[in-house]
């Protein structure tokens, strides 16, 4: 039962997700319509972001693929306009003829830190009224808890 002993767990849960999936929402919400996001859209900016965090500047797409919230047929599209414009290369993974290894070019590397350092900007414009420095602290052990939890069962 949940603290005011009227709740199921199930409804507390429910309630819980839904409370912060709607707070991430608006923030996104918030953060797309930022000066950061009119040269790439978020979600381009979050495949670089995550390329420029592969610490051997390589990652296989299927691996990028399991970081972002795209299918894979939508993130090989938008791997391919990422590409056209210059911000990164891919080859084939020399150890499988069916992989594909993705790398930011210099233009790519240079726009992600020009993009992220607005964006760091915009997020502590965001989260720092709303949240003193122990409400952050807590709210992220309490998402890392959550991640590593779910990320630990298999999926059903």
């Amino acid at each position: 039962m949940a603290a005011d002993g009227n709740e199921s767990p199930i409804r507390l849960a429910a309630e819980t997700w839904e409370s912060l999936f709607r707070a991430q929402v608006a923030v996104m919400r918030r953060l797309q319509a930022g000066a950061a996001f009119r040269k790439v859209a978020i979600n381009e900016y979050d495949v670089l972001f995550t390329l420029s965090r592969c610490p051997s500047g390589w990652l296989r797409l299927n691996e990028l693929n399991d970081h972002v919230l795209l299918s894979q047929s939508s993130l090989s599209r938008l791997v391919e306009r990422l590409e056209k414009r210059g911000l990164v290369v891919r080859m084939a993974a020399p150890d499988d003829g069916r992989g594909v290894l993705l790398k930011l070019t210099e233009e790519g590397s240079a726009l992600q830190k020009e993009i992220g350092r607005e964006h760091v900007r915009d997020i502590s414009s965001l989260v720092g009224p709303a949240l003193t420095a122990a409400e952050q602290r807590e709210l992220q052990r309490l998402t890392e808890k959550l991640r590593h939890s779910v990320g630990a069962r298999p999926a059903k």
